[in-house]
């Protein structure tokens, strides 16, 4: 039989197993993209619920971890600074006030994909107000324009206002994670690319990332069976779970 030949047969097999599969109702999907940003005009989950804030742009609801779609907060670690050159706890300043804005009301999340860390990334809502866009608006988020170009009129005005992190010269979140990764992996303890402390306590097994505020003070002590991930994939995978920052 001829190579071309062969190769049709086998074009044709594969869709006669597709069509037969879709017969049956079994959704065929290939893997997602886990870097992307979720579609805010094609979600396929939607939940509601009272939140419990984990950082500024991030939140639990009913179980369920939830990234805010479009937008990169300050961690909870950060610290940025006004015109003077002060500092001030910006990272904690963007969960504040996404607690504020979320407390004792019903908040309704829709996304379509999860990131690396098992993150719903998702709109989120409390009635008609949407958290992701307030918290660029207020100067306490940036717009992730890696990912989504949908709040960039938002930032640029909370940055013609001059409030928040556009006080002054302030390094983005994600810069700001680079540079503490980079950080870690200088530390001699830490295996080459694997800087994740997977810490044991009485809450549990947790991870902590570099940029989390009890990273440098966390200890790993493999004979408890504490350890090293070089990803939060991993670290999940294993069963820790990430730390919470408040």
């Amino acid at each position: 039989m001829r190579e071309s030949d062969r190769r049709r047969i086998v074009r044709h097999l594969g869709a006669v197993a597709l069509a037969g599969s879709l017969a049956l109702g079994l959704a065929i999907i290939s893997p997602p993209d886990l870097s992307k940003a979720a579609a805010p005009d094609m979600p396929s989950l939607s939940i509601s619920g009272r939140a419990h804030v984990i950082d500024g742009d991030t939140l639990v609801i009913d179980g369920t971890r939830v990234r805010l779609e479009g937008i990169d907060a300050p961690e909870s670690a950060q610290r940025c600074q006004t015109p003077t050159g002060n500092g001030w706890n910006c990272g904690s300043a963007a969960a504040q006030a996404l607690r504020d804005l979320t407390a004792h009301k019903e908040v309704r999340c829709e996304g379509s994909e999860h990131d690396t860390y098992g993150r719903l990334i998702a709109i989120c809502r409390v009635g008609a107000l949407e958290l992701n866009k307030e918290l660029v608006r207020r100067g306490l988020a940036w717009a992730f324009v890696r990912y989504s170009q949908r709040l960039t009129s938002a930032e640029a005005e909370a940055r013609r206002l001059k409030i928040g992190i556009w006080q002054g010269e302030n390094q983005p979140a994600w810069d700001y994670r680079a540079d503490r990764w980079s950080q870690a992996q200088a530390q001699a303890s830490a295996p080459e690319g694997c800087v994740i402390k997977g810490n044991i306590s009485r809450n549990g097994r947790i991870y902590h990332m570099p940029w989390s505020p009890y990273y440098d003070s966390v200890q790993i002590n493999p004979s408890r069976g504490e350890r090293w991930f070089c990803s939060a994939a991993e670290a999940l995978a294993a069963g820790w779970r990430p730390a919470y920052t408040n």
